[in-house]
């Protein structure tokens, strides 16, 4: 695969950006994709290494030395063809994917790895560009109806493998544009939104419909995310409407944190926060949005949607950013030869993080806890924390570590606990420990809930999860929802 002598000629070459000091001005991406030479030069670093633990890596299983050899080789198309065989969507993952194939690649063992999610990001944009990526509607149609339900990566790839199998599919969404959590939930300095828009117009040329501002269920009114402007479809018009439905909402529910001070006006979750900027980017009037302009802002969670409110953040123009992890902070570097090929425990900066220290705002705090907020007015002005260590398998409090930080904004985003439960409770499906739509994977009635056509898949199943998994159970519920309907699938897991 790729060059044999490659991966000794060649170093990984890093995807080229725009300054840091320049992109947070914008809201822009700012992360541009190899050239053709660049692209082919990575590919050659592909070595013949015989197991490619890549795949294993890759949750949809790409088929990664094929299309780095055949980048290599000047075949892009090819490439693009081998691609789409396992995904749907490669210019998401090509952008927001953190590439666990990478961290399994070989030549990680001992050396920097082939840099397989610059070569995917090349391939999809010349797709795009030569106007290669066209839609595949299909020859016959079944008969049978299909209802998606939520808009996200993981609905949008079953309902584009239902399509293509024949079968009519309507997806329904409850906010007011497609793409769930993609749309509202990834700042488009990550991923502008016309990647979904193009993917939407291929889907509609495909069969697919779509239809938005639905709200499935029974909603009480003082849910905080109705609209009573909105159209809602009950789960009996559902199951009487179509012949089978797949449930591919996201993990909704935020988790939050229950200390004193809490109800203070400046505290909120980053769902609150983070889509509110993506609307004013598209154009929506936001009234009363939230913004950092001139705070303090403490960003608690260390994930990717922290760093998403670092991003956004350090564009408001905060006059600092403090982000708390409670979690030690991990080593700078992993050590290979232990985790190889899993997913390694390490220091991680994003570019978020490179866009705020060059401003010279950010400050990130590890194994720290929050146990009050304090405000004046009815709103938040500090936080008061404390040092934890791991002791028994708790955090404990560190004798004498309380320290006051200043906070004008804070912004919760510590992970997701669960789907919100409303839907799951209006068909009667079975929820598991974590609240979660149960159904399992591997069997016979893998995806199928204990309702009679109902079906769950992403992060309604499984949880809080990647993108990338998303497309990868909406792939395969979509086969289990083709072999329920037909009796057999001829559609790829």
């Amino acid at each position: 695969m790729g060059k044999v002598t490659g991966f000794l000629e060649f170093e990984r070459l890093k995807e080229a950006a725009e300054a840091a000091e320049e992109r947070v001005h914008h809201y822009r991406e700012f992360v541009l994709h190899l050239d053709d030479k660049e692209a082919q030069q990575q590919g050659a670093r592909c070595m013949d290494c015989g197991i490619p633990f890549c795949h294993n890596g890759c949750p949809v299983n790409n088929i990664i030395p094929d299309f780095n050899d055949l980048v290599y080789r000047d075949q892009w198309r090819e490439a693009l063809a081998v691609l789409h065989s396992t995904n749907n969507f490669p210019e998401f993952t090509g952008r927001i994917c953190p590439a666990p194939c990478e961290a399994a690649c070989t030549l990680n063992v001992n050396a920097e790895a082939v840099g397989i999610k610059s070569i995917e990001h090349a391939i999809i944009d010349r797709g795009w560009a030569e106007g290669w990526v066209t839609p595949q509607p299909p020859q016959s149609q079944t008969g049978k109806r299909v209802a998606v339900v939520g808009s996200g990566p993981a609905g949008l790839a079953a309902a584009q493998q239902l399509a293509r199998a024949g079968h009519a599919v309507t997806v329904f969404e409850k906010n007011d544009r497609i793409g769930g959590l993609l749309r509202y939930g990834i700042p488009d300095f990550k991923m502008e939104k016309s990647h979904i828009d193009r993917r939407v117009e291929q889907m509609q040329a495909e069969g697919v419909q779509f239809e938005t501002g639905v709200l499935v269920g029974d909603w009480p009114e003082q849910s905080p995310i109705t609209n009573w402007s909105k159209k809602q479809r009950s789960a009996q018009q559902l199951l009487s409407d179509f012949d089978a439905v797949l449930l591919c909402g996201g993990s909704e529910q935020s988790r939050d944190l229950p200390v004193p001070g809490r109800e203070l006006d400046g505290v909120h979750f980053a769902m609150e926060f983070l889509p509110q900027q993506n609307k004013v980017n598209a154009g929506d009037k936001v009234r009363g949005q939230l913004r950092a302009d001139g705070k303090h802002v403490i960003v608690i969670g260390g994930g990717d949607t922290g760093s998403d409110c670092v991003g956004t953040s350090t564009r408001h123009g905060a006059a600092s950013v403090t982000q708390f992890e409670v979690m030690p902070m991990p080593p700078e570097e992993e050590d290979k030869p232990m985790v190889w090929p899993y997913w390694p425990l390490k220091l991680r900066t994003s570019s978020s993080h490179d866009e705020s220290q060059a401003k010279g705002l950010l400050k990130r705090e590890f194994a720290i806890s929050t146990p009050a907020f304090e405000g004046e007015g009815g709103k938040v002005k500090r936080l008061r924390t404390v040092q934890v260590e791991m002791q028994d398998g708790k955090f404990v409090e560190v004798p004498g570590s309380q320290r006051t930080y200043p906070a004008d904004l804070v912004l919760l985003a510590m992970g997701f606990v669960n789907p919100v439960p409303t839907v799951l409770e209006a068909f009667g499906v079975d929820k598991d420990g974590r609240g979660n739509a149960q159904a399992e994977t591997e069997s016979e009635r893998a995806y199928h809930t204990n309702v009679d056509k109902v079906f769950a898949a992403g992060d309604m199943r499984r949880g809080q999860s990647l993108v990338v998994w998303a497309i990868r159970e909406g792939r395969q519920a979509a086969r289990a929802v083709d072999a329920f309907l037909m009796g057999y699938s001829d559609l790829p897991r």
